[in-house]
């Protein structure tokens, strides 16, 4: 208690240089727009009504449409979809998602398998067998496998399969199964995988189901009892013919003295999609309180000094796509953004920020409106050494640039994990008091940002990064670890490697005509 007393008075001792340098009438406008007539978890109801948004899908793409129509009903100026890439190939799950086992008693399962991986040619009722211990017992079990679910043995990581006897895989699939049957470590099924290697027309045939803790348990069980369950999968994975142009979407309060320097306000809009998810909270939610700030600025109408920039990533979850092309794309006005605010840590509130000691002046006056308003949910400003380099989030690629990016800290009572990348990513994981106060304090700190006399100090530029490969890839870190970067940063240079002979077939020909 008394720590936060000490933190309160800090961040109200700073009030004063807030009113220097930011018109306080307008700031109180925001406040009150943003604490008692938000419309954030409207927003976000709409969004997460659209469905799972992943990369390369319809559903990413009515979503960014969506999403600009919002800011363009707010008045912003310059809404636009910017385009960074292509995909080779588009997937997304259709509405045929069923899994139940149906003998020896009926008893629903819930799965998931990897995007850009094939589901089933409709409805497969088959009988569960558990997987031989080796290839050369497959040979001798051949027929009996044949049209069977085979149950495997190796628990599953977020990226999948652990590592395991290729020889053995190689031989199930050839083998002519109905499908693998993978368990998880609990009651969470996580969502992954990648477009490399992959066109419409070489589309993997390999069936995977990734199976809760409970219904691997159960089948197991089952089996060994030899009462010959039999399982019945409906997995309608739908593929769309590429290439297909990537976007970001990007709206704007233009500056009034200074437009050229920009606060960049963002989170990323694309989402895993396992079958039950919405995409609430990996990234609904930071989409919408980015969205929502934008609606209390321009209701606010304010004039900041700054350019403030409203970015909505997609490709995040593929390596940060949207962002890393963005930061190259526009290289040379990168020394004119004074900061980066990015929320991508789910449904808590927007606790602080982490930075070097001299941002944390203006930062602490940026922030102490928020805390006045919301004087039970703390907030901190945090000092390091050196910008963090990783951050697995759309912050990063600028702070390898030396721009000074933000990753919000994430405070209050919501488990993350629980919902990042699995079926319980939903709207009623949502916590609204939480949502209000995030995008209230977006608000807040960019007009605070946009406004000041100078753009925040920031730290000398980091050396070059180091990229490697791990084409292996190691599961997936998690949500207590935000400021590593290697989940995302190999999917990026993956896709760098896998793009080169895309290229090439695409030019061959072009030249030999």
């Amino acid at each position: 208690m008394k720590a936060k007393s000490l933190s309160m008075l800090a961040l109200a001792a700073v009030v004063p240089a807030l009113h220097a340098q930011a018109n306080p009438a307008t700031t109180d406008k925001i406040v009150d727009l943003g604490k008692n007539r938000n419309q954030v978890m409207k927003t976000l109801r709409e969004l997460t009504n659209i469905g799972p948004r992943l990369t390369g899908s319809p559903n990413l793409r009515r979503a960014q449409d969506w999403a600009a129509s919002k800011f363009r009903g707010y008045g912003l100026k310059n809404v636009r979809l910017e385009k960074w890439g292509d995909v080779p190939v588009g997937f997304q799950r259709g509405r045929r998602q069923i899994g139940r086992m149906v003998e020896p008693f009926a008893s629903e399962i819930v799965y998931t398998t990897q995007a850009w991986m094939p589901g089933t040619n409709g409805m497969v009722r088959a009988e569960a067998v558990l997987a031989p211990a080796t290839a050369a017992e497959v040979a001798t079990q051949r027929e009996s496998l044949r049209g069977k679910w085979v149950v495997m043995p190796r628990p599953t990581t977020m990226r999948g399969p652990s590592a395991g006897d290729d020889e053995l895989i190689k031989a199930l699939n050839e083998a002519g199964i109905a499908g693998k049957i993978y368990g998880a470590a609990d009651e969470r099924v996580h969502s992954s995988g990648r477009w490399v290697g992959k066109t419409f027309e070489n589309r993997p045939n390999e069936l995977n189901i990734f199976v809760r803790k409970s219904d691997y348990d159960r089948i197991v069980r089952n089996v060994g009892l030899a009462r010959k369950p039999v399982l019945e999968f409906d997995i309608e994975n739908q593929w769309f013919r590429g290439p297909i142009e990537q976007y970001n979407v990007v709206a704007e309060i233009p500056g009034t003295e200074k437009p050229d320097e920009v606060v960049i306000v963002c989170g990323h809009l694309d989402s895993w999609n396992t079958p039950g998810s919405q995409g609430a909270c990996d990234n609904g939610t930071g989409s919408s309180v980015a969205i929502e700030a934008a609606r209390i600025l321009s209701a606010a109408k304010v004039k900041p000094k700054r350019t403030i920039r409203f970015i909505l990533w997609s490709g995040e979850e593929q390596g940060l796509h949207g962002s890393r092309n963005y930061v190259q794309l526009h290289k040379n006005e990168l020394e004119k953004i004074s900061a980066v605010l990015n929320d991508d840590g789910g449904t808590n509130y927007q606790g602080g920020y982490v930075g070097l000691e001299s941002m944390r002046p203006m930062m602490e006056a940026a922030m102490a409106p928020t805390q006045r308003a919301f004087p039970n949910l703390e907030m901190k400003f945090q000092v390091v050494e050196k910008m963090p380099e990783g951050g697995s989030s759309d912050h990063a690629p600028f702070n390898w640039e030396g721009v000074p990016g933000f990753f919000t800290i994430e405070s209050g009572k919501a488990n993350y994990g629980h919902v990042w990348h699995t079926q319980f990513d939903r709207y009623e994981a949502a916590i609204p008091e939480y949502l209000v106060q995030s995008s209230t304090n977006h608000a807040v700190v960019a007009y605070y940002l946009a406004d000041a006399p100078t753009m925040l100090p920031r730290g000398p530029k980091p050396p070059p990064r180091k990229e490697t490969v791990n084409l292996k890839h190691e599961e997936a870190i998690g949500a207590d670890h935000m400021y590593q970067d290697h989940d995302h940063s190999d999917d990026f240079w993956i896709d760098q490697i896998d793009r080169l002979p895309r290229w090439i077939r695409m030019v061959i020909p072009a030249l030999s005509r």
